[in-house]
């Protein structure tokens, strides 16, 4: 099992000083990960599920949160959860995340990409809300061609992008994994037949959880991929137990990603030391 940390924008702040400090001490501490979320706009009264978001939360761009986090530490792998994916345009994302991936040294390796859930988001981004699926599936080809394309260029023609003889330069570091979140039918099945893992969102039943991670293997052994390749993400709480963390490795989960409960950084870093000594996460010296 690996482990990995989210950096909530939201509750910690955009503030250059505290994700240097969080993003450090999770790398001492031997957490392989770090994500962090986005939101692009909210809306007063903007809803998801029960809970009312405060429109003025300070959701920091993640992928620019992410290349300040590489330029102050080491190892820590790079994630996402989630980059609104039908919300970016894949050939202006094909070359941030290339260059991302570059600067830090081959450390994008867990950019996890969903749909979103707000309609009011969709609109303020100038996407058909319904359509928001297809888009997604599109723009991770499109993301892939451009990666894989040379001096020569490629070429794309599909419902919603169109290009010709484009090359997108610099590259990744070697084939960069795109994961796909989402608690959706839809979803585990992007994840089967495009992703490199699924990350579903916290709701799910354990039904409905061992039926989607079914149909996100069922679909990639259908598109001629290994099923048993697809990494399993879920997320978790720093309280959990090693019983706990036994059980969803017998589910078949293959990291899971926990959060602070404090914004107070002493309280924070004796949260994190606490979980690292009880799974023996290797700190770096």
């Amino acid at each position: 099992m690996k482990f990995g940390i989210s950096y909530s924008t939201p509750h910690l702040g955009v503030d250059p000083a505290t994700l240097t400090r969080f993003a450090r001490d999770a790398e001492e501490l031997g957490f392989e990960s770090l994500y962090l979320p986005e939101h692009i706009a909210l809306q007063p009264g903007t809803k998801i599920g029960a809970m009312t978001l405060d429109p003025a939360l300070p959701y920091g761009d993640p992928l620019e949160c992410l290349a300040f986090v590489a330029a102050g530490t080491r190892r820590i792998l790079l994630g996402t959860g989630v980059l609104l994916l039908p919300y970016h345009h894949p050939v202006v994302l094909a070359k941030r995340l290339a260059t991302l991936d570059l600067l830090s040294g081959g450390r994008l390796r867990l950019l996890t990409v969903g749909v979103g859930a707000l309609p009011g988001e969709a609109a303020a981004a100038g996407v058909d809300f319904a359509t928001r699926g297809r888009r997604a599936d599109e723009a991770l080809d499109v993301l892939r061609l451009l990666w894989e394309g040379d001096e020569t260029g490629v070429s794309h023609d599909g419902e919603f992008f169109r290009f010709e003889n484009v090359c997108s330069f610099p590259k990744p570091t070697g084939r960069l994994p795109i994961h796909v979140g989402g608690s959706s039918p839809a979803a585990a099945r992007r994840a089967g037949r495009r992703g490199d893992g699924y990350f579903p969102g916290g709701r799910l039943t354990p039904d409905e959880r061992r039926r989607q991670l079914g149909l996100a293997r069922t679909a990639a052994a259908e598109a001629g991929r290994d099923p048993d390749a697809l990494q399993y993400t879920r997320w978790g709480s720093l309280g959990m137990s090693e019983v706990d963390v036994e059980g969803l490795a017998n589910e078949g989960v293959t990291r899971l990603v926990v959060s602070p409960s404090t914004a107070d950084p002493v309280a924070q870093r004796e949260e994190l030391a606490a979980f690292a000594e009880r799974f023996a996460l290797a700190p770096i010296r």
